[in-house]
């Protein structure tokens, strides 16, 4: 056995079924031995696509999800799809050739630095040159990826180290010791204590659950139902607490729901769960919840107090901490809260201008009512994330795929990808912008390929949206570079060029009766939705504003709209 096929068997030993990735000279060995392994592996078209659909296979399944690339450009590629993982805690393991050892150094044809490149965007990189370490380093980036907070993990293997003849056991049982990595910590007892006194001495508390809520939505639902608290689920957050329940108050920050941010203002207690507290969610920090006493609950101690200052902190997993803390308190006693907040939400619900010929929100609102609430939603970034957040936020963890704390255009479509392997048979729904799409575009021939049930739904407005309300609201309306009209293809032949159904939406009436068409087919298919250019996304809180200063826009009551 050679050191390629050592890889390939201990990524089976580590129950990985699927594989995303793209060959190239310094990682052939690999790919040979792919050849008669059991790891399926997905051809990507480019493997920046590859690492976001490994990352969203994680997300979508809770198991890591593994990406393979070459060296020199093959393994650069991967960095802003390793950098997403990073940012939102999703535990990818990478593996890249690299050349041989003797070349190393030398500017050798396709070689980079990967172990450099890739340190600051992942929890740990490897450079393995022995192949008798490779097992015990798979294992320990397994480990590294998984346990604690989450994050991606890169195997760089030169070439030599590949073909070298392997003389161990490859399936000996490895047990991973790594002093100094030591993530799983226990809620502290006198912690929990401290926290059940804070949120019983509360009269408006709010729970605010981030991504973590993802991996203990069971013990989230628990704890949300036993205290009969108000929960704002953060854009990472939303799916770990169901969106149609009467207690969720929906997403907070830059663009949240009216609602949530006067919740946050108004509070007395807030207790974080899995959250980092992100400059999006909190605005200006000094006038972030200024009456609050904070409880933040965390795996990873480096982001208690990092923003926001926690006066009770709990380092531990969600779901240990939770139980524990639910067993010290009983329902409590906030109805003059409720009553305030219902009727922010029966004040503020969504709402959007239909003037217009076609808007974003009502086609997320038309593919939401078409495909169901049991689909995985997957969004890209710009406007149409933010309307699909607040529009088409799912009820299940794991539903909801989008890139948050790096904002990564091109992440959408390879993102649908990962999570429809990871859930078989599952639809998946992909909001995308006509901007954002194209920055992935060519991972269409993966979905051809593999027949996957994924409905793209392209909100077409012509321009860089976000960019351009930007401009509107705070550049004196001086629209540099955003247009995006007078060049962009005809989506529709696209999609057909790759062997997809493909259509164009012009108007609300064919919108309504395509859909449904389109849908029962069963996709895959692409529906570009042509939608009114100077839409803008509100609620919003300018750069630099607190969360009371967010500006309302059309969500004010007396707007002219329908929801």
């Amino acid at each position: 056995m050679n050191g390629a096929e050592v890889v390939i068997r201990a990524l089976e030993r580590h129950g990985v079924e699927v594989a995303f990735g793209h060959p190239g000279g310094a990682i052939m060995p690999v790919y040979d031995a792919i050849y008669d392994g059991n790891v399926r592996h997905v051809l990507v078209r480019h493997e920046q696509a590859g690492a976001h659909a490994a990352d969203a296979y994680y997300r979508a399944s809770g198991k890591p999800g593994v990406v393979i690339a070459t060296s020199g450009p093959g393994a650069t590629n991967l960095v802003t799809g390793l950098a997403t993982a990073m940012m939102d805690s999703s535990a990818v393991v990478a593996i890249t050739g690299n050349v041989p050892t003797s070349l190393i150094g030398t500017d050798a044809f396709q070689e980079a630095d990967v172990y450099g490149i890739t340190g600051p965007v992942t929890k740990h990189n490897f450079l393995v040159k022995r192949v008798e370490d490779l097992p015990r380093v798979i294992a320990e980036a397994f480990h590294i990826a998984t346990t604690g907070r989450p994050g991606p993990v890169l195997v760089d293997i030169p070439k030599d180290v590949q073909q070298a003849a392997f003389e161990g056991d490859v399936d000996a049982e490895i047990e991973v010791d790594l002093p100094g990595f030591q993530p799983t910590w226990s809620g502290h007892a006198g912690q929990i204590r401290k926290a059940a006194e804070a949120i019983r001495a509360a009269e408006r508390p709010v729970l605010m659950v981030g991504g973590g809520g993802q991996v203990a939505a069971p013990e989230v639902m628990a704890f949300a139902e036993r205290l009969g608290v108000p929960v704002i689920t953060t854009l990472m957050g939303i799916g770990a607490y169901p969106a149609g329940r009467d207690q969720s108050l929906g997403m907070p920050g830059m663009h949240g729901t009216v609602t949530s941010n006067r919740a946050i203002t108004h509070c007395d207690l807030i207790i974080g769960a899995g959250l980092r507290f992100d400059d999006r969610v909190t605005g200006k920090i000094s006038r972030f919840a200024p009456n609050a006493t904070v409880v933040h609950i965390d795996v990873d101690p480096a982001e208690i107090s990092k923003l926001v200052h926690a006066h009770v902190p709990v380092v531990g997993d969600l779901r240990d901490v939770l139980p524990r803390l639910a067993d010290e308190l009983g329902p409590l006693d906030v109805e003059p809260w409720w009553a305030q907040l219902r009727e922010w939400k029966a004040r503020y619900p969504e709402r959007y201008k239909t003037e217009k010929p076609l808007v974003s929100q009502e086609v997320i609102e038309l593919m939401r009512d078409v495909v169901g609430s049991d689909a995985i939603v997957a969004t890209d970034v710009g406007q149409h994330q933010m309307f699909a957040a607040r529009l088409y936020p799912t009820n299940a963890p794991r539903t909801w795929i989008t890139s948050g704390g790096l904002g990564t255009m091109g992440f959408g479509l390879p993102a649908a990808i990962g999570a429809a392997f990871a859930n078989p048979g599952t639809p998946v729904v992909l909001i995308a912008g006509d901007g954002s799409i194209q920055m992935n575009i060519q991972e269409l021939a993966t979905i051809r390929k593999h027949d996957l049930p994924i409905f793209i739904a392209i909100t077409n407005n012509g321009v860089l949206g976000m960019v351009r309300q930007w401009q509107e609201l705070f550049h004196a309306q001086r629209y540099s570079e955003i247009f995006l009209a007078d060049s962009n293809p005809d989506f529709a032949k696209v999609a057909e060029a790759y062997g997809i159904e493909g259509h164009n939406v012009f108007d609300r009436e064919t919108a309504q009766a395509l859909v449904p068409e389109v849908v029962a087919r069963g996709g895959p298919a692409l529906l570009n939705f042509v939608v009114y250019e100077s839409e803008k996304v509100f609620p919003m809180i300018p750069a630099g504003a607190g969360v009371d200063e967010m500006m309302i826009g059309d969500q004010e009551p007396d707007a002219e709209a329908t929801s």
